[in-house]
């Protein structure tokens, strides 16, 4: 049992009000989030690099050096190691989130080892982006209003890369990414009906950049 057994809607602090209804739920795929994230094949890569150094300071001394590979199998032992603490990681940060979505707010319940809830009033949505992967999975970053900010740390992973002075809040590493930020973008605008829909721009990858999804 968890702390999560307790809640009384999976996602959210409290009952809802008779007036709002969920319109939807997700969390990230843990092994994009991995990816993503926590960058564990930018680890592997480094480990690799590691390794073929090791390996080639060991060719360079001959026989004599073949015969001793303890620097490669070191470096391997610790290369795998660190890629299965990070996809552990990951697997508990997916493990514990739940993004939801209802007609009036976007609800964050994330943290590992305290969780909390985050709420978004629809009201308060500047804009909305959209970034996709190959597979379909992407992140969906959320611009606020107004002059209470997050804080980056609070929020991380489920934060927008480099924005550590003006933090978003994102979904992160969701499947069918496109869908998600469609509905978002349908519910923001029923909230803020002066906002406006742009048809977002091909992006390569996620941390490559972001559309503009809603302006409000």
């Amino acid at each position: 049992m968890t702390e999560h057994d307790y809640e009384p809607i999976p996602g959210l602090p409290g009952l809802l009000p008779k007036d709002e209804r969920i319109l939807w739920q997700g969390a990230p795929d843990w092994r994009v989030l991995a990816r993503t994230a926590f960058h564990t094949r930018l680890v592997k890569g480094y480990f690799a690099l590691l390794g073929a150094w090791a390996l080639a300071a060991a060719i360079a001394r001959g026989l004599h050096g073949l015969g001793d590979l303890s620097g490669v199998a070191l470096t391997a032992m610790f290369g795998i190691l660190a890629i299965g603490l990070l996809n552990l990681l990951a697997w508990g940060a997916a493990k514990t989130t739940l993004y939801t979505l209802t007609n009036r707010r976007i609800v964050l319940r994330i943290g590992v080892a305290f969780s909390k809830c985050i709420n978004l009033p629809l009201s308060r949505v500047g804009t909305l982006g959209l970034a996709t992967y190959a597979d379909g999975s992407g992140d969906v970053p959320i611009a606020l209003t107004g002059d209470r900010k997050l804080g980056y740390l609070a929020l991380w992973p489920h934060a927008r890369p480099w924005h550590v002075s003006t933090p978003q809040p994102m979904l992160r590493a969701v499947p069918d990414a496109a869908e998600v930020a469609a509905l978002l973008g349908r519910t923001c605008l029923a909230a803020n009906p002066h906002g406006q829909l742009v048809p977002p721009a091909p992006v390569a990858q996620a941390e490559t950049g972001f559309t503009g999804a809603i302006a409000a």
